[in-house]
Protein backbone atom coordinates (compact mmCIF):
# COMPACT_ATOMS: atom_id res chain seq x y z
CA UNK A 1 0.00 0.00 0.00
CA UNK A 2 1.65 3.33 -1.13
CA UNK A 3 0.18 5.34 2.32
CA UNK A 4 1.98 2.72 4.55
CA UNK A 5 5.76 3.02 5.80
CA UNK A 6 7.14 0.56 7.87
CA UNK A 7 10.47 1.16 9.04
CA UNK A 8 10.62 -1.46 11.38
CA UNK A 9 8.13 -4.10 11.80
CA UNK A 10 6.87 -6.72 14.71
CA UNK A 11 6.00 -5.37 18.54
CA UNK A 12 5.13 -6.49 22.16
CA UNK A 13 1.83 -6.65 22.88
CA UNK A 14 1.31 -4.41 26.07
CA UNK A 15 -2.86 -3.82 26.96
CA UNK A 16 -6.04 -5.25 26.12
CA UNK A 17 -6.19 -3.92 22.10
CA UNK A 18 -2.95 -6.31 21.43
CA UNK A 19 -4.85 -9.56 22.42
CA UNK A 20 -5.89 -10.42 18.89
CA UNK A 21 -3.51 -8.21 17.46
CA UNK A 22 -3.85 -8.44 13.52
CA UNK A 23 0.29 -8.13 12.92
CA UNK A 24 0.69 -11.36 14.72
CA UNK A 25 -2.25 -13.15 13.00
CA UNK A 26 -0.95 -11.97 9.43
CA UNK A 27 2.64 -13.28 10.62
CA UNK A 28 1.51 -16.18 12.54
CA UNK A 29 0.02 -16.99 8.60
CA UNK A 30 3.32 -16.85 7.04
CA UNK A 31 4.99 -18.94 9.78
CA UNK A 32 6.84 -16.07 11.52
CA UNK A 33 6.22 -14.47 14.99
CA UNK A 34 4.70 -11.10 15.40
CA UNK A 35 7.52 -11.01 18.68
CA UNK A 36 10.09 -10.77 16.43
CA UNK A 37 11.28 -7.15 15.98
CA UNK A 38 13.61 -5.94 13.01
CA UNK A 39 14.55 -2.84 10.86
CA UNK A 40 12.92 -3.58 7.54
CA UNK A 41 15.33 -3.31 4.39
CA UNK A 42 13.72 -2.33 1.26
CA UNK A 43 11.52 0.34 3.22
CA UNK A 44 13.25 1.62 5.93
CA UNK A 45 13.79 4.91 3.38
CA UNK A 46 10.69 4.49 1.73
CA UNK A 47 9.50 8.73 2.35
CA UNK A 48 13.23 9.53 0.21
CA UNK A 49 13.17 6.84 -2.31
CA UNK A 50 12.61 8.05 -6.01
CA UNK A 51 11.27 6.87 -9.82
CA UNK A 52 13.68 6.65 -12.25
CA UNK A 53 12.42 10.24 -13.36
CA UNK A 54 14.08 11.43 -10.22
CA UNK A 55 10.76 11.94 -8.42
CA UNK A 56 9.68 11.15 -4.98
CA UNK A 57 7.85 8.13 -4.72
CA UNK A 58 5.93 9.98 -2.51
CA UNK A 59 4.36 13.04 -3.75
CA UNK A 60 3.71 16.66 -1.47
CA UNK A 61 0.82 16.37 0.45
CA UNK A 62 0.74 12.41 0.96
CA UNK A 63 -0.63 11.38 4.05
CA UNK A 64 2.04 7.98 5.25
CA UNK A 65 0.61 5.99 8.38
CA UNK A 66 3.52 4.79 9.88
CA UNK A 67 4.65 2.10 12.03
CA UNK A 68 1.02 -0.12 11.27
CA UNK A 69 3.21 -3.74 11.60
CA UNK A 70 4.74 -2.16 15.32
CA UNK A 71 4.67 1.21 17.12
CA UNK A 72 6.37 3.83 16.77
CA UNK A 73 7.44 4.63 20.00
CA UNK A 74 8.37 0.80 20.73
CA UNK A 75 11.72 0.71 23.30
CA UNK A 76 13.23 -2.22 21.03
CA UNK A 77 12.96 0.65 18.00
CA UNK A 78 15.16 3.53 20.10
CA UNK A 79 17.98 2.62 17.80
CA UNK A 80 16.68 3.23 14.54
CA UNK A 81 14.07 6.10 15.97
CA UNK A 82 16.23 9.14 15.56
CA UNK A 83 17.71 8.28 11.56
CA UNK A 84 13.43 8.50 11.09
CA UNK A 85 12.92 11.87 12.79
CA UNK A 86 15.72 13.00 10.07
CA UNK A 87 13.20 11.39 7.37
CA UNK A 88 10.45 12.82 8.19
CA UNK A 89 11.96 16.39 9.00
CA UNK A 90 13.39 16.08 5.34
CA UNK A 91 9.83 15.44 4.01
CA UNK A 92 8.33 18.33 5.12
CA UNK A 93 5.84 18.34 2.83
CA UNK A 94 4.31 14.93 3.31
CA UNK A 95 2.17 14.49 6.14
CA UNK A 96 3.06 11.64 8.79
CA UNK A 97 0.60 9.83 11.07
CA UNK A 98 2.00 8.19 13.76
CA UNK A 99 -0.05 5.93 16.51
CA UNK A 100 0.73 4.62 19.45
CA UNK A 101 -0.26 2.62 22.72
CA UNK A 102 2.59 4.02 24.62
CA UNK A 103 2.25 7.76 24.93
CA UNK A 104 4.08 7.50 28.67
CA UNK A 105 7.42 7.06 26.05
CA UNK A 106 6.83 10.39 24.20
CA UNK A 107 8.21 13.18 25.04
CA UNK A 108 11.71 11.09 25.77
CA UNK A 109 11.99 10.08 22.25
CA UNK A 110 11.20 13.44 20.63
CA UNK A 111 14.10 15.18 18.40
CA UNK A 112 16.21 17.94 20.05
CA UNK A 113 14.61 20.69 17.67
CA UNK A 114 11.11 19.22 18.37
CA UNK A 115 9.75 22.19 20.19
CA UNK A 116 6.09 23.06 19.95
CA UNK A 117 5.86 20.31 17.36
CA UNK A 118 6.28 19.65 13.56
CA UNK A 119 3.67 20.75 11.42
CA UNK A 120 3.61 17.59 9.10
CA UNK A 121 3.14 15.22 12.39
CA UNK A 122 -0.32 13.73 12.94
CA UNK A 123 -0.22 11.90 16.32
CA UNK A 124 -2.80 9.66 17.48
CA UNK A 125 -3.19 7.43 20.37
CA UNK A 126 -4.77 4.06 20.51
CA UNK A 127 -8.08 3.96 23.01
CA UNK A 128 -9.66 0.59 22.80
CA UNK A 129 -11.51 0.62 26.14
CA UNK A 130 -12.59 3.47 28.86
CA UNK A 131 -9.40 2.32 30.93
CA UNK A 132 -7.16 2.97 28.20
CA UNK A 133 -8.58 6.16 27.27
CA UNK A 134 -8.57 7.67 30.20
CA UNK A 135 -4.67 6.68 30.90
CA UNK A 136 -3.96 7.90 27.62
CA UNK A 137 -5.32 10.93 26.22
CA UNK A 138 -4.64 13.26 28.91
CA UNK A 139 -0.74 11.96 28.06
CA UNK A 140 -1.80 12.97 24.37
CA UNK A 141 -3.20 16.18 25.47
CA UNK A 142 0.08 17.37 27.47
CA UNK A 143 2.22 16.30 24.47
CA UNK A 144 3.90 18.83 22.05
CA UNK A 145 1.81 17.98 18.76
CA UNK A 146 0.54 20.28 16.22
CA UNK A 147 -1.81 17.76 15.19
CA UNK A 148 -4.04 15.56 17.47
CA UNK A 149 -6.04 12.14 16.90
CA UNK A 150 -7.65 8.94 18.58
CA UNK A 151 -7.90 5.56 17.58
CA UNK A 152 -10.86 3.64 19.19
CA UNK A 153 -9.36 0.49 17.60
CA UNK A 154 -9.79 -2.53 17.94
CA UNK A 155 -13.33 -1.12 19.58
CA UNK A 156 -14.23 -3.83 22.54
CA UNK A 157 -15.81 -1.68 25.41
CA UNK A 158 -18.31 2.05 25.08
CA UNK A 159 -15.76 5.02 25.56
CA UNK A 160 -16.98 8.36 26.28
CA UNK A 161 -14.12 11.22 25.62
CA UNK A 162 -17.14 14.12 26.16
CA UNK A 163 -14.14 15.81 28.60
CA UNK A 164 -10.80 15.72 26.65
CA UNK A 165 -12.70 16.83 23.22
CA UNK A 166 -13.46 19.71 25.59
CA UNK A 167 -9.45 20.73 25.28
CA UNK A 168 -10.10 21.73 21.69
CA UNK A 169 -6.33 19.73 20.67
CA UNK A 170 -8.53 16.68 19.46
CA UNK A 171 -8.47 16.79 15.83
CA UNK A 172 -10.23 13.16 14.42
CA UNK A 173 -11.49 10.18 16.30
CA UNK A 174 -11.56 6.89 14.35
CA UNK A 175 -13.12 3.67 15.40
CA UNK A 176 -13.78 0.12 14.46
CA UNK A 177 -14.46 -3.38 15.09
CA UNK A 178 -12.01 -6.41 15.94
CA UNK A 179 -11.02 -8.68 13.47
CA UNK A 180 -8.96 -12.22 12.94
CA UNK A 181 -8.26 -14.94 15.25
CA UNK A 182 -10.67 -14.04 18.74
CA UNK A 183 -12.57 -11.59 17.50
CA UNK A 184 -14.45 -9.43 20.32
CA UNK A 185 -17.78 -7.95 19.21
CA UNK A 186 -18.39 -3.90 18.99
CA UNK A 187 -21.28 -2.90 19.44
CA UNK A 188 -23.62 -0.42 17.14
CA UNK A 189 -24.59 1.65 20.72
CA UNK A 190 -21.09 2.37 21.76
CA UNK A 191 -20.42 3.80 17.65
CA UNK A 192 -22.86 6.07 18.04
CA UNK A 193 -22.53 7.36 21.55
CA UNK A 194 -18.94 8.18 20.52
CA UNK A 195 -19.89 9.68 16.81
CA UNK A 196 -22.31 12.03 18.99
CA UNK A 197 -19.58 13.13 21.56
CA UNK A 198 -17.62 14.06 18.51
CA UNK A 199 -20.45 16.18 16.41
CA UNK A 200 -21.43 18.00 19.62
CA UNK A 201 -17.40 19.28 19.15
CA UNK A 202 -17.21 18.97 15.34
CA UNK A 203 -14.51 16.84 15.73
CA UNK A 204 -14.19 14.53 12.39
CA UNK A 205 -15.03 10.85 12.96
CA UNK A 206 -14.77 8.27 11.54
CA UNK A 207 -16.33 4.29 11.60
CA UNK A 208 -14.02 1.84 9.39
CA UNK A 209 -15.31 -0.85 9.73
CA UNK A 210 -18.25 -3.11 11.55
CA UNK A 211 -14.92 -5.73 12.82
CA UNK A 212 -16.14 -9.61 12.53
CA UNK A 213 -18.65 -9.43 14.78
CA UNK A 214 -21.25 -6.45 15.34
CA UNK A 215 -23.83 -5.99 17.63
CA UNK A 216 -27.18 -3.76 16.58
CA UNK A 217 -30.19 -4.08 17.84
CA UNK A 218 -29.43 -6.86 20.87
CA UNK A 219 -28.38 -8.57 17.39
CA UNK A 220 -25.42 -10.11 16.86
CA UNK A 221 -23.79 -10.27 13.32
CA UNK A 222 -20.89 -12.44 11.78
CA UNK A 223 -19.14 -10.33 8.84
CA UNK A 224 -16.15 -12.25 7.78
CA UNK A 225 -15.01 -10.00 4.80
CA UNK A 226 -13.43 -7.00 5.46
CA UNK A 227 -14.71 -5.20 2.44
CA UNK A 228 -18.16 -6.15 3.59
CA UNK A 229 -17.45 -4.60 7.12
CA UNK A 230 -15.95 -1.20 5.53
CA UNK A 231 -19.77 -1.00 3.24
CA UNK A 232 -21.85 -1.76 6.19
CA UNK A 233 -19.87 0.94 8.64
CA UNK A 234 -20.40 3.31 5.38
CA UNK A 235 -24.28 2.41 4.95
CA UNK A 236 -24.65 3.27 8.80
CA UNK A 237 -24.35 6.86 8.07
CA UNK A 238 -22.09 7.28 10.85
CA UNK A 239 -18.81 9.43 8.96
CA UNK A 240 -18.94 12.99 9.82
CA UNK A 241 -16.61 15.43 8.71
CA UNK A 242 -16.00 18.38 11.49
CA UNK A 243 -13.48 21.42 11.35
CA UNK A 244 -10.75 20.98 8.74
CA UNK A 245 -7.55 19.50 9.88
CA UNK A 246 -4.69 22.84 8.18
CA UNK A 247 -0.97 21.10 7.71
CA UNK A 248 1.31 23.53 7.00
CA UNK A 249 3.58 21.95 4.42
CA UNK A 250 7.17 23.56 3.33
CA UNK A 251 9.36 22.61 0.91
CA UNK A 252 13.09 21.91 1.98
CA UNK A 253 14.55 25.69 1.79
CA UNK A 254 11.30 26.53 4.57
CA UNK A 255 8.78 27.87 1.65
CA UNK A 256 5.26 26.99 2.08
CA UNK A 257 3.76 24.78 -0.67
CA UNK A 258 1.09 25.97 -2.84
CA UNK A 259 -2.10 24.37 -2.54
CA UNK A 260 -2.08 23.37 -6.62
CA UNK A 261 1.32 21.96 -6.05
CA UNK A 262 0.04 19.15 -3.50
CA UNK A 263 -1.14 15.75 -4.26
CA UNK A 264 -5.20 15.38 -4.38
CA UNK A 265 -6.75 11.76 -3.70
CA UNK A 266 -8.41 10.24 -6.52
CA UNK A 267 -10.66 7.25 -5.87
CA UNK A 268 -12.41 4.51 -8.05
CA UNK A 269 -15.47 2.68 -8.49
CA UNK A 270 -14.66 0.70 -5.43
CA UNK A 271 -14.11 3.38 -3.07
CA UNK A 272 -17.39 4.16 -3.50
CA UNK A 273 -18.66 2.68 -0.52
CA UNK A 274 -15.44 2.20 1.48
CA UNK A 275 -16.41 4.09 4.97
CA UNK A 276 -12.21 4.90 5.59
CA UNK A 277 -12.54 7.05 2.40
CA UNK A 278 -13.11 10.06 4.61
CA UNK A 279 -9.89 9.36 6.09
CA UNK A 280 -7.72 7.79 2.95
CA UNK A 281 -4.46 8.96 0.84
CA UNK A 282 -6.32 7.77 -2.19
CA UNK A 283 -6.27 5.14 -4.63
CA UNK A 284 -2.55 3.85 -5.34
CA UNK A 285 -3.50 2.59 -8.76
CA UNK A 286 -2.19 -0.84 -8.60
CA UNK A 287 -4.75 -2.27 -10.77
CA UNK A 288 -6.32 -4.56 -9.30
CA UNK A 289 -10.24 -3.15 -9.29
CA UNK A 290 -11.91 -1.23 -11.48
Amino acid sequence: MHDIWNPWHGCVKCSEGCQNCYMYFLDRVRDKSGSDIYKTKSGFDYPLQKDRYGNYKVQSGELIRVCMTSDFFLEEADKWREEVWDIIKQRSDVKFYLLTKRPERVHKCLPSDWGNGWENVFFNVTAENQKRADERIPLLLDLPFKHKGIMCAPFIGPISIEKYLQSGQIERVVCGGENYDGSRPCNFDWVKSLRQECVSHNVTFCFIETGTYFIKDGKKYRIPKKSTQSEMAYKSGMNYIGKPIKFKLCDNFGFDIHENELYVPHYRKNCEHCSSKLICNGCCDCGKCD
